[in-house]
């Protein structure tokens, strides 16, 4: 980027360098999408060049600053100071420039804070670029996306460790690079961990159990106890549709599912199925009425109690507020209490995804996926990885491609790479009636399963769970849902984000969250007088479910009952069912 300075001092042919180079990166990592996807990085950048027309000072100011920093950073290299007295040193965190060649050998660390310098150059001013705050959030996804693309450290002449590799190898390390992304193009996708050292069933969503009801929605699993009392009242679990269930039924160290069973708990868990194109009339209606509403009555039953407790996460969550919603208008009291894992009920705030979310966006997904039958788990998975695409593509290309090595073994990955599909019906709905028009936070703003819906009249004691660096259903998001559910209201604020915060084992005892803060002021007053506290907030769930699990009994020596029998053991067919 550095021999392109002088671009800069022109608007309209930086954008066309940028459409000529952005193109090319894109096709990397976008699996056949970069053109949609490059309409949205130029037009932000088009409209930010026209305003900066109206204001010439911006762009002024802004080479002047740049071609002073270049000046600094070659007189720091003709007078030997380059490595000493850096111009440019990447935001802590950034893991790109670790290897010691970056900082101690003048020429790479000529080619780091070139790039460096010319990326904050146009991520400065992006975010000043004083757009409206739709546009200005995609000018800045997309900017970032840019410059996160073109870092030396994802080509093979620039990066040293690279080079460094393939003399020791004598070249083996790229042709084995070679070989992995040929691999990947005939996957279609980026290979992030070991996939051959995980078998479900095996090492990885052990928990032993059964399968004890099915339909066409999903397979309710019924895990077996581990204590030899169990809390009467059992808990049902509503995973996200999106991705599979195991996310909470890793490995035994950091299986949720396992944590519940050994305190006691009878735990019973959705398996979504994963749909096909012959699925594609499932309706949000059909999540709710024949997933968590059939899946609520088989639990009731097995267990013969009049109430459960649940617990769900993201959309799995929207599905059981949804639910709950229902069940209130219908006068079915059969859930005692509910926890939801950073779910969104008001969207409106979407977090990072909204650079994908507005009406001409969705217009267009929601005519490709109508076309098709169904949102592709594979696409979807592009979209989330594109929002922290440093970590989950270009380390990943680099380690892969470059240096020809192999993932090591992570099972949160290997879950990650194990995408869902979504019915094109109830995506259509969910996007539309949610995302961007946020009917679901407004009272009778939807009909759902014949009953007008409002999540006011959900008033049973309601357990929050958010995380404080959620970049999909953001903590002050998901806060809107105490605002709105009546009952008496648990709000807990993690450490880290989406996936991180959730799994965090207690044995572990990592990491902090909030609790106590004041309710009905905001999240910012929430936080503000709420208390941190050490270590896993898995406890503190345990904690306030108990006195809601009803009372010890002898556990069930069967899984399932005379009507509904052990179909199959846990996890399932349903879960394995993949993305082609």
């Amino acid at each position: 980027m550095e021999n392109n300075s002088n671009i800069l001092s022109n608007p309209q042919e930086f954008i066309n360098y940028l459409n000529q180079e952005s193109k090319k990166v894109l096709d990397i990592y976008a699996q056949g999408n970069s053109e949609d996807l490059f309409k949205q990085f130029t037009q932000s950048w088009t409209e930010l060049a026209a305003r900066s027309f109206e204001d010439p000072s911006v762009w002024v100011r802004a080479i002047t600053d740049y071609q002073q920093a270049q000046i600094n950073l070659w007189q720091n290299i003709l007078t030997g100071k380059a490595v000493d007295k850096p111009v440019a040193e990447p935001l802590k965190g950034d893991r790109r420039f670790a290897a010691e060649e970056w900082s101690q050998n003048p020429v790479f660390s000529y080619i780091k804070q070139s790039y460096l310098l010319t990326s904050n150059l146009l991520n400065d001013m992006a975010a000043n670029a004083k757009l409206s705050d739709s546009e200005q959030k995609k000018l800045e996804f997309y900017t970032q996306q840019y410059t996160d693309a073109m870092s030396p450290t994802n080509f093979a002449l620039t990066n040293p460790e690279v080079l460094q590799q393939a003399l020791e190898t004598k070249g083996q390390s790229l042709v084995d690079g070679l070989q992995n992304l040929l691999g990947d193009v005939e996957k279609g996708r980026i290979t992030m961990t070991d996939e051959a050292a995980f078998t479900l069933g095996e090492n990885i969503a052990t928990s032993e159990g059964a399968v004890v009801f099915e339909n066409e929605m999903l397979q309710l699993i019924q895990y077996k106890p581990s204590t030899e009392q169990v809390y009467s009242r059992p808990t049902l679990i509503v995973p996200p549709c999106i991705n599979k269930f195991y996310i909470l039924d890793l490995q035994e160290h950091n299986s949720y599912v396992k944590y519940c069973v050994d305190q006691g708990l009878t735990v019973f868990l959705i398996s979504w199925v994963n749909p096909t194109v012959d699925q594609r009339d499932l309706a949000w209606d059909d999540y709710v009425e024949n997933g968590t509403l059939k899946a609520i009555d088989a639990v009731k039953k097995i267990t013969e109690q009049d109430k459960i407790n649940c617990v769900s996460w993201c959309i799995g969550g929207t599905i059981l507020a949804s639910t709950l919603a229902v069940m209130a208008k219908r006068k079915d009291e059969s859930v005692a209490s509910a926890t939801f894992l950073t779910t969104l009920t008001d969207f409106t705030d979407p977090g990072d995804l909204s650079v994908f979310i507005d009406e001409q966006q969705v217009k267009q997904l929601t005519q490709k996926v109508d076309d098709e039958g169904l949102l592709n788990g594979r696409n979807l998975a592009t979209a989330f990885n594109m929002l922290r695409s440093n970590d989950l593509v270009w380390s990943y290309v680099v380690n892969n491609y470059l240096k020809g090595q192999n993932p090591a073994p992570f099972d949160i990955l290997y879950w990650n790479s194990d995408s869902t599909n979504l019915p094109a019906k109830m995506y259509n709905f969910y996007i539309n009636e949610m995302y961007i028009n946020n009917k679901l936070a407004q009272p009778g703003g939807l009909t759902i399963c014949g009953e007008s819906i409002d999540l006011r009249d959900i008033k049973i004691p309601v357990y929050f769970l958010s995380t404080i660096e959620d970049h999909i259903a953001p903590w002050k998001g998901t806060f809107k849902g105490t605002e709105m559910m009546q009952g008496k209201i648990e709000f807990v604020l993690g450490a880290s984000g989406h996936v991180a915060g959730v799994i965090n084992p207690a044995s572990k005892n990592r990491r902090n969250y909030w609790t106590g803060g004041e309710l009905g002021q905001g999240p910012d007053h929430w936080l503000e007088t709420a208390e941190r506290q050490e270590g896993s907030w898995w406890p503190n769930w345990t904690k306030w479910l108990k006195p809601k699990a009803g009372k010890k009994v002898d556990a069930p020596k069967e899984l399932g009952n005379a009507e509904l029998k052990v179909i199959e053991p846990a996890p399932g067919r349903y879960v394995t069912s993949r993305v082609d």
